[in-house]
C-alpha cells in the first residue's frame, strides 16, 4: 500500500493556527478529507498519516476524531506540551486512542534551540516510548546537534526526522546540514522523510534542485529509512500534489521497485506501527 505519511487538515474557525495567517493566502482556507481523497484515489495512495498543525491538544483530539470516520487514515501524529508536568499522563490518555501513532512538538517554532535538551522534558519523553509512539523531529538544520545528543540519551526513542530537517535548497547550501544528517543516520536509528521540500527551494524549483539532497539522504539512510509524504496542502504553495508525485517519481527512478515500494509505503507502517498489517 502507498503511503502519504505527512499531510494536514484544518479548520480555521478552530482558531488555534497560530503560524496560518492570511499572508498565505494559498492555504489560509480549510482543507478537510474530502479535500483529499480525489487526490489519493488518483495516484493510488491507500492510507495517509495525519500531522498535527497546531500546538494544541485540542486539534489532537480534532484529527482523532477525523481518523475515527476515515478509514484512510491510518494514524495521527498528535501535540502534547512536553514541558507540562502532567504531560506523562495526557500521553498515556490519548495514546488510549490507538490511532495516535505519534506526537510532534513544534521545534522550528520555539525560540530556545537546546528546548530539546531540557531536563525537565524527560518524563514526556519516557511516556512516549513507554506507549510505544513515534517522536516526529520537526527540526531545522540548526537543530541537527542536538537531535543527535537526545537521541543518544532516548536510544529506544523511535524517531522520524520531518522534510529531511529543511535544509537549504534555494541558497544550495550544503556541508553542515550534510555531515550532520549523514551523523545521525549512522549514530541512530531514525528515519527520515522526503516531504516538504519544495517549500525549501527556489519559486521555480526543478528537480535537478531537490536530486543533491534526495540523493545524500538515500546515501545515508538507505532505501529502508526513508520515508515519503507530500506535506499537502503545505506544499501547493510551492508545488501541487501532482507535480509532488511526478517529482518524486523521477528522484527515486535509479531504486528498484522493492526499495520504492519501502519508501512510498512499507517504511512509514514500521516507523509509525501503523494501524493495518505491514503490506
Amino acid at each position: 500500500m502507498r503511503i502519504d505519511a505527512h499531510q494536514h487538515f484544518w479548520k480555521l474557525e478552530r482558531g488555534d493556527y497560530d503560524w496560518l495567517t492570511p499572508t498565505l493566502a494559498a492555504i489560509y482556507r480549510d482543507f478537510l478529507p474530502e479535500d483529499l481523497t480525489p487526490t489519493l484515489a488518483r495516484h493510488s495512495i491507500g492510507g495517509t498519516v495525519l500531522v498535527q498543525a497546531a500546538a494544541s491538544v485540542a486539534e489532537t483530539e480534532f484529527m482523532l476524531g477525523l481518523a475515527a470516520d476515515h478509514s484512510f487514515i491510518k494514524g495521527v501524529v498528535g501535540w502534547v506540551d512536553f514541558e507540562d508536568p502532567g504531560a506523562p499522563e495526557e500521553i498515556a490518555r490519548l495514546a488510549a486512542n490507538p490511532a495516535l501513532v505519534g506526537l510532534r512538538p513544534m521545534i522550528q517554532d520555539i525560540a530556545d534551540p537546546n528546548w530539546m535538551l531540557r531536563a525537565d522534558l524527560t518524563p514526556a519523553f519516557e511516556a512516549l516510548i513507554a506507549h510505544d509512539l513515534t517522536f516526529d523531529a520537526l527540526t531545522l538544520p540548526p537543530h541537527l546537534p542536538n537531535l543527535s545528543t537526545m537521541l543518544a540519551r532516548h536510544p529506544n526513542m523511535r524517531c522520524v526526522i520531518d522534510h529531511g530537517s529543511k535544509p537549504l535548497i534555494e541558497a544550495g547550501v550544503m556541508d553542515s546540514w550534510a555531515e550532520d544528517m549523514a551523523r545521525l543516520a549512522r549514530d541512530t536509528a531514525c528515519y527520515c522523510k522526503i516531504s516538504g521540500l519544495v517549500t525549501e527551494a527556489a519559486e521555480n524549483w526543478t528537480v535537478s534542485d531537490l536530486a543533491p539532497y534526495v540523493d545524500h539522504l538515500l546515501a545515508c539512510f538507505g532505501p529502508e529509512r526513508l520515508i515519503w509524504g507530500s506535506d499537502w496542502p503545505v506544499c501547493t504553495l510551492a508545488a501541487g500534489y501532482d507535480e509532488w508525485v511526478e517529482a518524486t517519481d523521477r528522484l527515486l527512478n535509479s531504486l528498484s521497485s522493492p526499495d520504492k515500494d519501502a519508501i512510498l509505503g512499507g517504511n512509514a507502517f514500521r516507523a509509525y506501527r501503523l494501524m493495518e498489517t505491514d503490506p
